[in-house]
């Protein structure tokens, strides 16, 4: 089969598979940082070091959701010049994305290394965990910038239809996490900060190769050029991708809230076994994210063009798509219950019975889980941020804390595993309303 698939292609199911692949694989990879992270940490420092780091990853991801923010809202900006047939104008808004995630990056980076202690005390850092969450905190903070680039080339290297240098420097910063925590957390036993520095330095790769590839002359439809910060792309861009913005923030939010929750309830194992958890929802939901991201460029350009056979055609085949994974990744999630929780806490009887009961209560949630993330982004590719941003805060930030405070009254702990799950049912209604009542405007029905 070619390889030279272009936004303006009829999109198969094949063709889509391949488009997108890529950029699952990218978000898979970007969401093993911290799985690789807390498996060394945990069985090589210990479970009170592995709670710390589960305790300030939230925070962290706040900040460098900026680049989700800039990265999706401005892919779907360029994307629509694209279509619309001005490419002069798409490498100038282009080009203005990266330089604000410059900007803002080293901005972002200093403000985290100046309030991590505070914040991780008023996140509830016990005695014995405040100095490792300062420590892994400061440390991966500090590659912000590169952070936030790496999350807004996933988006903007598939609008520039090249996918797979994306795939290419993903996998090479997820290999060089890997092998980098070996070394200085397995090998050198540098604890939080050999984890922090692993996960900083990969995010370079990940971050800094795109960049050097757009600075110099290539054979994509985007390229950097000399431009000013015009305030009105910018806010175009940040306001459409600030559902993307938002569900990072929620989602964060939620984690403490669940954290808060947990530590009330069961302790300092509520968090570890939460953080296993995590790393499992964040590696399947990368799926789903991985999917959306590679999708919202096609979408926004046949949405900029006006071919509305092509968007039904998206939208049919990605719900299909989406809620087929659902089903799959929930048995699987049920298959590997034992053996994950075996692999981060297996060291600790009632730490793994802990969890794995959990997982299993916490894996009916990917059943809506692809759908809901997908109609989020569908909104976000046809520039209507306020709905998609609305969807997401809905889903994770109102949904989602609602039931985490409501039903440990009526089911104990076990409340608290199965409120993502109460979540996602009630953001399917509200994706499924949204789809049907704005089947007209956009004509994709």
């Amino acid at each position: 089969m070619k390889t030279n698939i272009s936004l303006s292609s009829h999109f198969t199911y094949r063709k889509l598979f391949y488009f997108t692949f890529p950029s699952v694989i990218m978000m898979f990879f970007t969401s093993i940082y911290g799985v690789v992270d807390g498996y060394f940490v945990s069985n090589f420092a210990g479970k009170t070091a592995f709670a710390a780091i589960n305790l300030v990853i939230p925070f962290i991801m706040i900040l460098g959701g900026m680049g989700f923010m800039i990265g999706t809202g401005g892919t779907a900006l360029v994307s629509k010049t694209l279509g619309e047939g001005d490419r002069q104008k798409a490498n100038q808004y282009f080009s203005i994305m990266v330089y604000l995630t410059l900007i803002l990056g080293i901005a972002l980076s200093l403000v985290g290394f100046a309030f991590i202690r505070p914040v991780s005390i008023f996140l509830g850092a016990t005695e014995q965990m405040i100095n490792d969450c300062v420590l892994y905190g400061r440390v991966v903070l500090g590659f912000t910038t590169a952070f936030m680039l790496q999350n807004v080339f996933q988006s903007f290297l598939i609008a520039a239809q090249k996918p797979h240098l994306g795939l290419v420097a993903t996998v090479a910063a997820g290999i060089t996490n890997m092998l980098l925590d070996a070394v200085f957390v397995g090998i050198f036993q540098w604890g939080v900060a050999g984890a922090a520095l692993a996960t900083g330095i990969s995010q370079c790769v990940g971050g800094i190769l795109p960049l050097i590839y757009f600075i110099r002359p290539n054979s994509s439809l985007l390229r950097l050029t000399k431009t000013k910060l015009l305030l009105k792309p910018i806010l175009q861009a940040c306001g459409n991708g600030s559902s993307e913005l938002m569900s990072n923030i929620s989602t964060s939010v939620v984690s403490i809230i669940y954290n808060f929750q947990l530590l009330k309830y069961i302790g300092e194992d509520g968090v570890s076994a939460y953080g296993v958890i995590m790393y499992v929802q964040f590696a399947f939901a990368a799926i789903f994210i991985g999917y959306s991201i590679g999708s919202t460029p096609i979408i926004s350009y046949h949405y900029g063009a006006k071919n509305h056979a092509e968007l039904k055609n998206m939208l049919k085949k990605s719900v299909l798509l989406t809620a087929s994974g659902g089903v799959i990744l929930t048995g699987l999630a049920f298959m590997l219950a034992n053996p994950l929780a075996k692999l981060f806490v297996g060291y600790d009887t009632a730490l793994f019975n802990l969890t794995s009961h959990a997982f299993r209560i916490f894996a009916f949630s990917f059943v809506l889980a692809g759908f809901n993330i997908f109609v989020s982004s569908f909104f976000t590719a046809l520039n209507n941020g306020g709905i998609s941003a609305a969807i997401s805060f809905l889903r994770t930030l109102v949904f989602q804390t609602t039931s985490v405070l409501i039903l440990p009254f009526f089911f104990d702990v076990d409340g608290i595993w199965m409120a993502i799950t109460v979540a996602e049912v009630f953001a399917c209604i509200i994706s499924a309303i949204c789809i049907f009542a704005k089947r007209k405007k956009y004509r994709y029905l």
